[in-house]
């Protein structure tokens, strides 16, 4: 847990820091391309109104002479034949005609009354009858303005890797307090757990003392239930606490799952028969995986135990197993009384959760074992979510890594 809760703090750290950065990257090179676009066509408006020639000078700042003075443009008609005439080309004199009339014809034959074509930006106007463009050769202001959004790409890149190296090394250190805290509550329920064990043997041997010198009635009866129950919650919550450990080592081997499914399953048959449902299973043939026997029974009867809790009478519940792409797949589906919200899916794996505490109580449920199902499937490098079918039935998939 402590590892994933690690990977999950770098995972948001980097993308709050990637989306800032690209958030300034983003409005740093959109408002230099505005002030580059409006610098352009302040340009070409200023070259178009004088023909080209410059005309009065006066009025303009020093910023406009100068970039008049830097200019490269040359203007074009369009011919009725079609063709296109070059003239003024005396500022683009080292660019080959040729690559000036194939820029002059895609615009002119373009139908548009503006825009770039390639690296010029241009403006067709109607004079004498035909169409005449004017042409501003942009290549070194699109230049700067690629080379800015390349640089910007590359440092907020640089930066992230940079942030993602950092925020791994001291990751520990800014959730030191939380695994401090998160190692103490699984020492407390280790603790406390051991520590339940005296009392509830204890009472255990007094309630059978006290049913041989007076005999069994129902509240001794009563008295042993409770702590059956007790002990089994006990159990389950020691259980989950040492799977949660950091250094939780599972016993790991060569596993027939299939054989494993069936000889736990077996016993959930006559309890869900007992109660006037049915169990159906499907094994497969010989699917193994390498994983802890032990755990992985445990998981299959969780599921199986919740399933036969939890069906409502004459339904049919079916837990199956086959390979998958990345290994192999265990389902668990059995109907519903009533539908489930979302909210209690999200929350089913919750410890303690339960989406029906009546019917929990009835059933006897710690409202622990599916937490204990997703540690053990974690502990395989696995995972399990639970939903709900169109068929108004609830159905657990674990998805496990193993043998193809």
């Amino acid at each position: 847990m402590i590892r994933a809760i690690r990977r999950r703090f770098i995972r948001i750290a980097i993308l709050v820091l990637a989306l800032a950065m690209v958030l300034v990257a983003v409005i740093i090179n959109a408002a230099n391309w505005a002030n580059v676009r409006a610098e352009l066509w302040e340009t070409l408006s200023t070259l178009s109104e004088t023909g080209g020639k410059g005309g009065r000078r006066g009025g303009w700042s020093r910023h406009m002479r100068n970039t008049l003075d830097e200019s490269r443009f040359f203007s074009a008609m369009l011919l009725a034949d079609g063709t296109c005439a070059l003239a003024d080309t005396s500022r683009v004199a080292d660019v080959d005609a040729a690559e000036l009339t194939r820029v002059a014809e895609a615009a002119l034959n373009g139908g548009r009354e503006s825009g770039f074509a390639e690296d010029y930006l241009y403006v067709v106007a109607e004079r004498g009858g035909g169409r005449v463009a004017l042409f501003l050769n942009c290549e070194t202001k699109l230049t700067r303005v690629r080379r800015l959004a390349l640089i910007s790409a590359i440092a907020c890149a640089g930066c992230i890797l940079l942030a993602w190296l950092l925020v791994a090394l001291f990751s520990s250190r800014a959730i030191r307090p939380l695994v401090e805290n998160a190692v103490q509550q699984k020492q407390f329920i280790t603790d406390a757990g051991h520590e339940l064990k005296t009392p509830l043997t204890v009472i255990s041997a007094n309630m059978d003392v006290l049913a041989l010198e007076t005999g069994s009635n129902e509240w001794i009866q009563s008295t042993r239930k409770q702590v059956a129950n007790m002990r089994g919650l006990v159990g389950e919550l020691i259980y989950l606490s040492r799977l949660d450990e950091e250094d939780a080592r599972l016993v790991r081997q060569d596993v027939d799952l299939s054989r494993a499914l069936l000889e736990t399953a077996e016993p959930f048959a006559g309890m869900a028969e007992f109660s006037g449902k049915a169990l159906e299973t499907d094994a497969g043939e010989s699917i193994r995986l390498t994983g802890d026997e032990a755990a992985l029974r445990r998981l299959i009867s969780i599921l199986c135990d919740n399933a036969v809790k939890y069906a409502p009478e004459g339904d049919v519940i079916r837990i199956a197993l086959r390979r998958g792409r990345k290994g192999v797949v265990l389902t668990a589906e059995n109907g519903l009384s009533e539908p489930m919200t979302p909210e209690a899916l999200r929350h089913l794996f919750d410890r303690f959760y339960r989406a029906d505490a009546s019917r929990s109580r009835e059933s006897g449920g710690y409202g622990i074992g599916l937490s204990v199902a997703r540690a053990v499937a974690e502990k395989h490098g696995g995972e399990i979510h639970a939903e709900q079918t169109p068929e108004g039935r609830i159905r657990f998939t674990c998805r496990l890594p193993g043998k193809r």
